[in-house]
Protein backbone atom coordinates (compact mmCIF):
# COMPACT_ATOMS: atom_id res chain seq x y z
CA UNK A 1 0.00 0.00 0.00
CA UNK A 2 1.78 3.50 -1.02
CA UNK A 3 1.49 6.18 1.14
CA UNK A 4 2.32 9.94 0.45
CA UNK A 5 5.19 11.70 2.18
CA UNK A 6 2.70 13.47 4.89
CA UNK A 7 1.31 9.91 5.82
CA UNK A 8 4.58 8.23 5.86
CA UNK A 9 5.82 11.29 8.43
CA UNK A 10 2.64 10.98 10.62
CA UNK A 11 4.43 7.59 11.00
CA UNK A 12 6.02 6.85 14.38
CA UNK A 13 9.76 4.84 12.11
CA UNK A 14 9.64 8.10 10.08
CA UNK A 15 9.56 10.58 12.78
CA UNK A 16 12.54 8.60 14.58
CA UNK A 17 14.21 8.45 12.03
CA UNK A 18 13.95 12.40 10.73
CA UNK A 19 14.38 13.20 14.22
CA UNK A 20 18.14 10.89 14.08
CA UNK A 21 18.96 12.48 11.19
CA UNK A 22 18.29 15.65 12.56
CA UNK A 23 20.40 15.13 15.65
CA UNK A 24 23.27 13.68 13.68
CA UNK A 25 23.01 16.39 11.01
CA UNK A 26 23.71 18.67 14.28
CA UNK A 27 26.15 17.29 16.02
CA UNK A 28 28.02 16.49 12.75
CA UNK A 29 28.21 20.34 11.92
CA UNK A 30 29.21 20.94 15.65
CA UNK A 31 32.10 18.22 14.80
CA UNK A 32 32.67 20.29 11.92
CA UNK A 33 33.53 23.63 13.62
CA UNK A 34 35.29 22.25 16.61
CA UNK A 35 38.01 20.17 14.39
CA UNK A 36 38.59 22.64 12.54
CA UNK A 37 38.93 25.70 15.05
CA UNK A 38 40.97 23.47 16.90
CA UNK A 39 43.05 22.72 14.26
CA UNK A 40 43.45 26.23 13.59
CA UNK A 41 44.56 26.83 17.30
CA UNK A 42 47.06 24.02 17.05
CA UNK A 43 48.59 25.13 14.36
CA UNK A 44 48.72 29.13 15.20
CA UNK A 45 50.16 27.89 18.60
CA UNK A 46 52.58 25.77 16.44
CA UNK A 47 53.13 29.02 14.35
CA UNK A 48 53.79 31.21 17.10
CA UNK A 49 56.13 28.84 19.18
CA UNK A 50 58.14 28.99 15.52
CA UNK A 51 58.26 32.65 15.56
CA UNK A 52 59.85 32.25 18.97
CA UNK A 53 62.69 30.35 18.21
CA UNK A 54 62.97 32.58 15.61
CA UNK A 55 62.89 35.94 17.09
CA UNK A 56 65.46 34.45 20.03
CA UNK A 57 68.09 33.16 17.49
CA UNK A 58 67.72 37.07 15.71
CA UNK A 59 68.19 38.33 19.11
CA UNK A 60 71.33 36.56 20.09
CA UNK A 61 72.81 37.31 16.34
CA UNK A 62 71.86 41.00 17.44
CA UNK A 63 73.85 40.72 20.72
CA UNK A 64 76.71 39.20 18.94
CA UNK A 65 77.70 42.18 16.72
CA UNK A 66 74.32 44.70 16.87
CA UNK A 67 72.79 45.92 14.07
CA UNK A 68 74.82 45.08 11.07
CA UNK A 69 75.27 41.34 12.16
CA UNK A 70 71.51 41.33 12.17
CA UNK A 71 70.45 43.11 9.04
CA UNK A 72 72.79 40.68 7.57
CA UNK A 73 71.21 37.34 9.13
CA UNK A 74 67.31 38.54 8.16
CA UNK A 75 68.38 39.69 4.58
CA UNK A 76 69.85 35.67 4.09
CA UNK A 77 67.31 33.96 5.89
CA UNK A 78 64.65 36.19 3.54
CA UNK A 79 65.88 34.78 0.91
CA UNK A 80 65.63 31.16 1.56
CA UNK A 81 62.95 28.85 -0.13
CA UNK A 82 59.31 28.74 2.41
CA UNK A 83 61.37 31.73 4.77
CA UNK A 84 59.51 33.35 7.68
CA UNK A 85 58.47 37.18 7.43
CA UNK A 86 61.15 39.62 8.51
CA UNK A 87 61.15 42.97 8.11
CA UNK A 88 63.22 45.84 9.92
CA UNK A 89 62.78 49.45 9.75
CA UNK A 90 63.24 52.92 10.79
CA UNK A 91 61.58 54.71 13.71
CA UNK A 92 59.13 55.82 11.16
CA UNK A 93 57.67 52.77 9.68
CA UNK A 94 60.10 52.81 6.69
CA UNK A 95 61.04 49.49 5.60
CA UNK A 96 64.74 48.94 5.49
CA UNK A 97 65.33 45.67 4.37
CA UNK A 98 63.61 42.37 4.79
CA UNK A 99 61.23 40.25 2.62
CA UNK A 100 58.14 42.39 3.02
CA UNK A 101 57.14 44.64 0.30
CA UNK A 102 53.77 46.43 2.22
CA UNK A 103 51.62 45.91 5.10
CA UNK A 104 48.19 46.82 6.23
CA UNK A 105 48.17 49.83 8.07
CA UNK A 106 49.20 49.78 11.57
CA UNK A 107 50.46 46.75 11.81
CA UNK A 108 53.95 47.34 13.46
CA UNK A 109 52.61 50.81 15.43
CA UNK A 110 51.79 48.11 18.29
CA UNK A 111 54.51 46.40 20.00
CA UNK A 112 53.98 42.84 20.63
CA UNK A 113 51.88 39.86 19.10
CA UNK A 114 49.56 40.95 16.23
CA UNK A 115 45.86 40.74 17.94
CA UNK A 116 44.63 39.52 14.78
CA UNK A 117 45.71 38.74 11.26
CA UNK A 118 46.43 41.01 8.56
CA UNK A 119 47.60 41.36 4.97
CA UNK A 120 50.84 41.35 3.43
CA UNK A 121 52.68 41.38 0.34
CA UNK A 122 56.02 39.77 0.14
CA UNK A 123 59.41 41.61 -1.74
CA UNK A 124 58.47 41.32 -5.38
CA UNK A 125 54.38 40.49 -5.85
CA UNK A 126 53.34 43.79 -6.36
CA UNK A 127 55.79 44.42 -9.43
CA UNK A 128 54.50 40.87 -10.68
CA UNK A 129 50.59 41.41 -10.27
CA UNK A 130 51.13 44.32 -12.11
CA UNK A 131 53.22 42.78 -15.03
CA UNK A 132 50.23 40.16 -14.78
CA UNK A 133 47.36 43.16 -14.76
CA UNK A 134 48.99 45.16 -17.66
CA UNK A 135 49.32 42.04 -19.36
CA UNK A 136 45.24 40.65 -19.33
CA UNK A 137 44.84 44.66 -20.06
CA UNK A 138 45.85 44.79 -23.53
CA UNK A 139 49.31 45.31 -22.88
CA UNK A 140 48.59 48.79 -20.67
CA UNK A 141 50.42 49.22 -17.13
CA UNK A 142 48.18 51.29 -14.34
CA UNK A 143 50.39 54.67 -13.59
CA UNK A 144 50.89 55.14 -9.28
CA UNK A 145 48.47 57.99 -9.88
CA UNK A 146 45.98 55.67 -11.33
CA UNK A 147 42.81 55.56 -8.99
CA UNK A 148 42.47 51.86 -10.10
CA UNK A 149 45.70 50.60 -8.82
CA UNK A 150 45.69 48.65 -5.69
CA UNK A 151 46.32 50.14 -2.78
CA UNK A 152 49.43 48.86 -0.87
CA UNK A 153 48.90 45.85 2.09
CA UNK A 154 44.94 45.52 0.69
CA UNK A 155 45.61 42.91 -1.85
CA UNK A 156 47.94 39.72 -0.94
CA UNK A 157 48.33 36.69 2.18
CA UNK A 158 47.49 37.03 5.65
CA UNK A 159 49.99 36.01 8.78
CA UNK A 160 50.71 36.52 12.25
CA UNK A 161 54.05 38.77 13.95
CA UNK A 162 55.88 39.64 16.73
CA UNK A 163 56.62 42.62 16.75
CA UNK A 164 59.57 44.28 18.48
CA UNK A 165 61.40 47.69 19.64
CA UNK A 166 65.27 47.10 19.71
CA UNK A 167 67.15 49.32 21.33
CA UNK A 168 68.08 52.03 19.22
CA UNK A 169 63.82 52.53 18.56
CA UNK A 170 64.33 50.59 15.20
CA UNK A 171 61.42 48.32 14.77
CA UNK A 172 61.63 44.57 13.80
CA UNK A 173 58.80 41.86 12.62
CA UNK A 174 59.40 38.56 12.65
CA UNK A 175 55.97 36.72 11.37
CA UNK A 176 54.76 33.86 9.21
CA UNK A 177 52.35 33.12 6.43
CA UNK A 178 48.92 31.72 7.56
CA UNK A 179 48.18 29.92 4.43
CA UNK A 180 49.06 26.49 5.55
CA UNK A 181 47.10 26.18 8.26
CA UNK A 182 44.13 28.31 6.50
CA UNK A 183 44.39 25.46 3.83
CA UNK A 184 44.64 22.92 6.25
CA UNK A 185 41.65 24.01 7.95
CA UNK A 186 39.94 24.50 4.59
CA UNK A 187 40.82 20.65 3.43
CA UNK A 188 39.51 19.50 6.98
CA UNK A 189 36.16 21.63 6.55
CA UNK A 190 36.17 20.17 3.27
CA UNK A 191 36.61 16.70 4.62
CA UNK A 192 33.67 17.22 7.23
CA UNK A 193 31.51 18.62 4.75
CA UNK A 194 32.15 15.69 2.20
CA UNK A 195 31.79 12.78 4.81
CA UNK A 196 28.39 14.83 6.75
CA UNK A 197 27.07 14.78 2.96
CA UNK A 198 27.57 11.20 2.69
CA UNK A 199 26.66 9.99 6.10
CA UNK A 200 23.49 12.04 5.48
CA UNK A 201 23.03 10.37 2.17
CA UNK A 202 23.52 6.95 3.55
CA UNK A 203 20.79 7.93 6.20
CA UNK A 204 18.43 8.76 3.73
CA UNK A 205 19.13 5.43 1.38
CA UNK A 206 18.39 3.60 4.61
CA UNK A 207 15.33 5.08 6.16
CA UNK A 208 14.49 4.39 2.51
CA UNK A 209 15.18 0.98 1.89
CA UNK A 210 14.95 -0.19 5.50
CA UNK A 211 11.98 2.00 6.73
CA UNK A 212 10.17 1.17 4.35
CA UNK A 213 10.53 -2.44 4.43
CA UNK A 214 9.18 -1.69 8.06
CA UNK A 215 6.60 0.02 7.01
CA UNK A 216 5.80 -2.34 4.47
CA UNK A 217 5.42 -5.40 7.22
CA UNK A 218 3.65 -3.23 9.77
CA UNK A 219 0.92 -2.64 6.87
CA UNK A 220 0.46 -6.02 6.53
CA UNK A 221 0.32 -6.68 10.04
CA UNK A 222 -2.79 -3.82 10.39
CA UNK A 223 -4.69 -5.69 7.23
CA UNK A 224 -3.94 -9.10 9.04
CA UNK A 225 -5.40 -7.39 11.96
CA UNK A 226 -8.39 -5.70 10.18
CA UNK A 227 -9.25 -9.11 8.87
CA UNK A 228 -9.26 -10.59 12.37
CA UNK A 229 -11.47 -7.97 13.55
CA UNK A 230 -14.01 -8.18 10.99
CA UNK A 231 -14.35 -12.02 12.53
CA UNK A 232 -12.25 -14.13 10.62
CA UNK A 233 -10.14 -15.65 13.36
CA UNK A 234 -8.74 -18.15 11.65
CA UNK A 235 -6.18 -15.52 9.98
CA UNK A 236 -2.71 -15.05 11.64
CA UNK A 237 -0.19 -12.48 11.80
CA UNK A 238 2.28 -12.66 9.10
CA UNK A 239 5.79 -13.75 10.27
CA UNK A 240 9.00 -13.82 7.74
CA UNK A 241 11.57 -15.83 9.37
CA UNK A 242 13.83 -12.96 9.90
CA UNK A 243 13.32 -13.76 13.78
CA UNK A 244 13.16 -9.72 14.31
CA UNK A 245 11.28 -8.17 16.82
CA UNK A 246 8.14 -8.07 14.00
CA UNK A 247 8.47 -11.85 13.91
CA UNK A 248 8.45 -12.01 17.92
CA UNK A 249 5.40 -9.72 17.91
CA UNK A 250 3.39 -11.77 15.47
CA UNK A 251 4.39 -15.45 16.66
CA UNK A 252 3.14 -14.07 20.27
CA UNK A 253 -0.15 -12.26 18.92
CA UNK A 254 -0.73 -15.85 16.93
CA UNK A 255 -0.19 -18.09 19.80
CA UNK A 256 -2.47 -15.78 21.55
CA UNK A 257 -5.02 -15.84 18.59
CA UNK A 258 -4.73 -19.58 18.60
CA UNK A 259 -5.92 -19.53 22.55
CA UNK A 260 -8.65 -17.16 21.61
CA UNK A 261 -9.99 -19.63 19.24
CA UNK A 262 -9.25 -22.40 20.92
CA UNK A 263 -11.47 -20.82 24.11
CA UNK A 264 -13.92 -19.88 21.61
CA UNK A 265 -14.84 -23.05 20.40
CA UNK A 266 -14.81 -24.63 24.13
CA UNK A 267 -17.35 -21.89 25.14
CA UNK A 268 -19.54 -22.74 21.71
CA UNK A 269 -19.10 -26.26 22.70
CA UNK A 270 -20.19 -26.13 26.29
CA UNK A 271 -23.25 -23.58 24.99
CA UNK A 272 -23.94 -26.49 22.72
CA UNK A 273 -23.83 -29.23 25.45
CA UNK A 274 -25.32 -27.08 27.72
CA UNK A 275 -28.24 -26.87 25.82
CA UNK A 276 -28.16 -30.33 24.84
CA UNK A 277 -27.10 -32.45 27.98
CA UNK A 278 -29.14 -30.63 30.55
CA UNK A 279 -32.51 -30.47 28.59
CA UNK A 280 -32.58 -33.73 29.69
CA UNK A 281 -32.89 -33.16 33.94
CA UNK A 282 -34.38 -30.02 33.57
CA UNK A 283 -37.52 -31.54 31.80
CA UNK A 284 -37.57 -34.27 34.76
CA UNK A 285 -37.50 -31.76 37.14
CA UNK A 286 -40.36 -29.85 35.71
CA UNK A 287 -42.47 -33.13 34.69
CA UNK A 288 -42.39 -34.06 38.22
CA UNK A 289 -43.12 -30.89 39.45
CA UNK A 290 -46.06 -31.05 37.13
CA UNK A 291 -47.26 -34.62 37.99
CA UNK A 292 -47.15 -34.11 41.84
CA UNK A 293 -49.39 -30.93 41.16
CA UNK A 294 -51.93 -32.76 39.22
CA UNK A 295 -54.08 -34.41 41.34
CA UNK A 296 -54.28 -35.04 45.42
CA UNK A 297 -51.21 -36.91 47.15
CA UNK A 298 -50.15 -37.19 50.10
CA UNK A 299 -48.10 -35.67 52.27
CA UNK A 300 -45.02 -38.59 51.64
CA UNK A 301 -45.97 -38.00 48.16
CA UNK A 302 -44.89 -34.57 48.29
CA UNK A 303 -42.06 -35.32 50.59
CA UNK A 304 -40.86 -37.57 48.00
CA UNK A 305 -41.11 -35.43 45.12
CA UNK A 306 -39.23 -32.36 46.71
CA UNK A 307 -36.30 -34.72 48.14
CA UNK A 308 -35.94 -35.56 44.24
CA UNK A 309 -35.86 -32.25 42.90
CA UNK A 310 -33.25 -31.06 45.66
CA UNK A 311 -31.19 -33.93 44.29
CA UNK A 312 -31.90 -33.56 40.99
CA UNK A 313 -30.94 -30.21 41.46
CA UNK A 314 -28.00 -30.70 43.26
CA UNK A 315 -26.92 -32.77 40.51
CA UNK A 316 -27.35 -29.53 38.57
CA UNK A 317 -25.48 -27.03 40.84
CA UNK A 318 -22.69 -30.21 40.40
CA UNK A 319 -22.54 -30.06 36.60
CA UNK A 320 -22.25 -26.24 36.67
CA UNK A 321 -19.49 -25.78 38.90
CA UNK A 322 -17.82 -28.70 36.99
CA UNK A 323 -18.20 -26.71 34.05
CA UNK A 324 -17.18 -23.37 35.89
CA UNK A 325 -13.70 -25.11 37.21
CA UNK A 326 -12.80 -26.89 33.98
CA UNK A 327 -13.62 -23.06 31.92
CA UNK A 328 -11.26 -21.50 34.59
CA UNK A 329 -8.65 -23.74 34.51
CA UNK A 330 -8.16 -24.13 30.80
CA UNK A 331 -8.50 -20.52 30.69
CA UNK A 332 -5.62 -20.27 33.36
CA UNK A 333 -7.56 -17.90 35.19
CA UNK A 334 -7.97 -19.84 38.61
CA UNK A 335 -7.53 -18.42 42.21
CA UNK A 336 -5.76 -21.96 43.25
CA UNK A 337 -2.78 -22.00 44.63
CA UNK A 338 0.01 -24.65 44.69
CA UNK A 339 2.37 -25.77 47.45
CA UNK A 340 4.58 -28.91 47.64
CA UNK A 341 2.25 -32.06 47.56
CA UNK A 342 3.06 -35.70 48.84
CA UNK A 343 1.20 -37.95 45.79
CA UNK A 344 1.92 -40.99 48.09
CA UNK A 345 -0.35 -39.51 50.46
CA UNK A 346 -3.14 -38.80 48.04
CA UNK A 347 -3.24 -41.95 46.42
CA UNK A 348 -3.89 -43.55 50.28
CA UNK A 349 -6.35 -40.98 50.76
CA UNK A 350 -8.26 -41.61 47.44
CA UNK A 351 -7.72 -45.22 48.05
CA UNK A 352 -8.89 -45.27 51.24
CA UNK A 353 -11.71 -42.59 50.44
CA UNK A 354 -12.86 -45.24 47.32
CA UNK A 355 -12.44 -48.55 49.30
CA UNK A 356 -15.93 -49.35 50.87
CA UNK A 357 -17.37 -48.09 46.91
CA UNK A 358 -15.45 -50.86 45.45
CA UNK A 359 -16.21 -53.48 48.14
CA UNK A 360 -19.86 -52.85 47.68
CA UNK A 361 -19.80 -53.10 43.80
CA UNK A 362 -17.54 -56.70 44.29
CA UNK A 363 -14.17 -54.42 42.79
CA UNK A 364 -10.56 -55.20 44.46
CA UNK A 365 -9.01 -51.62 44.95
CA UNK A 366 -5.25 -51.90 45.11
CA UNK A 367 -2.93 -48.60 45.14
CA UNK A 368 1.45 -49.35 44.28
CA UNK A 369 3.82 -46.64 45.49
CA UNK A 370 6.88 -47.04 44.23
CA UNK A 371 8.53 -44.42 46.33
CA UNK A 372 7.74 -41.04 48.09
CA UNK A 373 7.08 -38.49 45.47
CA UNK A 374 6.29 -34.89 45.96
CA UNK A 375 5.41 -32.19 43.19
CA UNK A 376 4.45 -28.53 43.17
CA UNK A 377 0.52 -28.78 42.62
CA UNK A 378 -2.95 -28.43 44.39
CA UNK A 379 -3.66 -30.90 46.89
CA UNK A 380 -7.55 -30.56 46.34
CA UNK A 381 -7.26 -30.56 42.44
CA UNK A 382 -4.97 -33.45 42.18
CA UNK A 383 -7.11 -35.61 44.82
CA UNK A 384 -10.12 -34.30 43.08
CA UNK A 385 -9.39 -35.44 39.50
CA UNK A 386 -7.46 -39.07 40.72
CA UNK A 387 -11.18 -39.39 42.96
CA UNK A 388 -13.22 -38.96 39.36
CA UNK A 389 -10.93 -41.61 37.28
CA UNK A 390 -11.17 -44.19 40.57
CA UNK A 391 -14.68 -43.42 40.56
CA UNK A 392 -15.23 -44.38 36.61
CA UNK A 393 -12.63 -46.57 36.81
CA UNK A 394 -14.75 -48.80 39.61
CA UNK A 395 -17.78 -48.19 37.55
CA UNK A 396 -16.96 -49.80 34.13
CA UNK A 397 -15.54 -52.34 35.60
CA UNK A 398 -18.30 -53.86 37.29
CA UNK A 399 -19.60 -56.64 35.54
CA UNK A 400 -17.10 -56.90 33.27
CA UNK A 401 -14.98 -59.23 34.11
CA UNK A 402 -15.08 -61.88 37.01
CA UNK A 403 -12.87 -60.72 39.34
CA UNK A 404 -13.01 -56.91 38.85
CA UNK A 405 -10.08 -54.94 39.81
CA UNK A 406 -8.66 -51.80 39.94
CA UNK A 407 -4.67 -50.69 40.43
CA UNK A 408 -3.33 -47.06 41.26
CA UNK A 409 0.39 -46.91 40.97
CA UNK A 410 2.74 -44.13 41.41
CA UNK A 411 6.18 -44.31 39.86
CA UNK A 412 8.65 -42.07 37.87
CA UNK A 413 9.25 -42.31 34.39
CA UNK A 414 12.45 -40.35 33.09
CA UNK A 415 11.26 -36.79 33.81
CA UNK A 416 7.90 -36.94 34.53
CA UNK A 417 6.09 -38.78 37.60
CA UNK A 418 3.18 -40.94 36.08
CA UNK A 419 -0.27 -41.42 38.56
CA UNK A 420 -1.45 -44.91 36.64
CA UNK A 421 -5.53 -45.87 37.53
CA UNK A 422 -6.08 -48.81 35.56
CA UNK A 423 -9.29 -51.38 35.39
CA UNK A 424 -9.65 -54.82 33.37
CA UNK A 425 -13.24 -53.71 32.40
CA UNK A 426 -14.59 -53.24 28.78
CA UNK A 427 -12.26 -50.32 28.45
CA UNK A 428 -12.47 -47.76 25.00
CA UNK A 429 -10.72 -50.18 21.69
CA UNK A 430 -11.49 -47.55 19.64
CA UNK A 431 -8.37 -44.18 19.13
CA UNK A 432 -11.13 -41.79 18.13
CA UNK A 433 -13.70 -42.66 21.28
CA UNK A 434 -10.33 -42.31 23.55
CA UNK A 435 -9.97 -38.85 22.22
CA UNK A 436 -13.58 -38.25 22.83
CA UNK A 437 -13.26 -39.42 26.23
CA UNK A 438 -12.16 -36.26 27.49
CA UNK A 439 -14.22 -33.78 25.78
CA UNK A 440 -16.81 -32.11 27.91
CA UNK A 441 -20.34 -33.88 28.14
CA UNK A 442 -19.27 -36.74 26.01
CA UNK A 443 -20.67 -40.37 27.15
CA UNK A 444 -19.78 -43.31 25.01
CA UNK A 445 -22.51 -46.07 23.76
CA UNK A 446 -21.28 -48.10 26.96
CA UNK A 447 -21.75 -45.73 29.24
CA UNK A 448 -24.93 -44.60 28.81
CA UNK A 449 -26.13 -46.89 31.37
CA UNK A 450 -24.37 -45.73 33.98
CA UNK A 451 -24.84 -42.25 36.09
CA UNK A 452 -23.20 -39.32 35.49
CA UNK A 453 -22.72 -35.92 33.28
CA UNK A 454 -19.71 -36.86 30.97
CA UNK A 455 -17.72 -34.48 32.99
CA UNK A 456 -15.19 -36.37 34.98
CA UNK A 457 -12.64 -36.99 32.20
CA UNK A 458 -13.03 -33.06 31.11
CA UNK A 459 -12.46 -32.07 34.37
CA UNK A 460 -9.16 -34.36 34.91
CA UNK A 461 -7.90 -33.06 32.03
CA UNK A 462 -8.55 -29.81 32.88
CA UNK A 463 -6.70 -30.13 36.06
CA UNK A 464 -3.81 -31.56 34.54
CA UNK A 465 -3.29 -28.62 31.82
CA UNK A 466 -3.26 -26.42 35.09
CA UNK A 467 0.10 -28.61 36.48
CA UNK A 468 1.61 -28.54 32.80
CA UNK A 469 1.32 -31.90 32.44
CA UNK A 470 -1.54 -33.94 30.96
CA UNK A 471 -4.26 -36.65 31.03
CA UNK A 472 -3.49 -39.84 28.49
CA UNK A 473 -6.24 -43.16 27.69
CA UNK A 474 -3.82 -46.23 27.38
CA UNK A 475 -5.50 -49.51 26.48
CA UNK A 476 -4.42 -51.99 28.91
CA UNK A 477 -5.66 -54.83 27.21
CA UNK A 478 -8.35 -56.15 28.70
CA UNK A 479 -9.60 -52.42 30.31
CA UNK A 480 -8.05 -49.03 30.46
CA UNK A 481 -5.41 -47.32 31.88
CA UNK A 482 -5.76 -43.34 32.71
CA UNK A 483 -2.21 -41.74 32.77
CA UNK A 484 -1.98 -38.72 35.01
CA UNK A 485 1.65 -37.66 33.72
CA UNK A 486 3.63 -34.50 35.85
CA UNK A 487 6.47 -32.95 35.29
CA UNK A 488 9.12 -33.37 38.22
CA UNK A 489 10.32 -29.51 38.31
CA UNK A 490 7.46 -27.69 37.86
CA UNK A 491 6.96 -24.45 39.59
CA UNK A 492 3.59 -22.90 39.08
Amino acid sequence: MALSLPAIMRTTAARLSALYLLLFALCAVLLVFYMTSLSARMLTAQTQETINDEVLGLAQAYQRGGLPVLVRVVENRSRQPGANLYLIADTNGQILTGNVQSLAPGVIETEGWTTEPFSYQRFGEGELDRLRSGTTDQGTTPQSGDSSAQPEGEKGHNAIALVLRLPNQMIMLVGRDLGEPERFRAVIRRSLMLALGMMGLGGLLIWFFVGRAALKRIDSVSDASRRIMGGDLSGRLPVTGAGDEFDRLSENLNTMLARIATLNEGLKQVSDNIAHDLKTPLTRLRNRAEATLAGKHKTTDYRQALEGTIAESDQLIKTFNAILMISRLEAGYSSETTSPVDLAATVSDVVELYEPVAEEAGVALEATVAEAVTINGNRELIGQALSNIVDNAIKYSTGAAESPKVLVSLARAGGEVKLTVTDNGHGIPDDTDRARATERFVRLEKSRSQPGSGLGLSLAKAIMTFHNGRLDLVPANPGLSVVMSFPTRETH
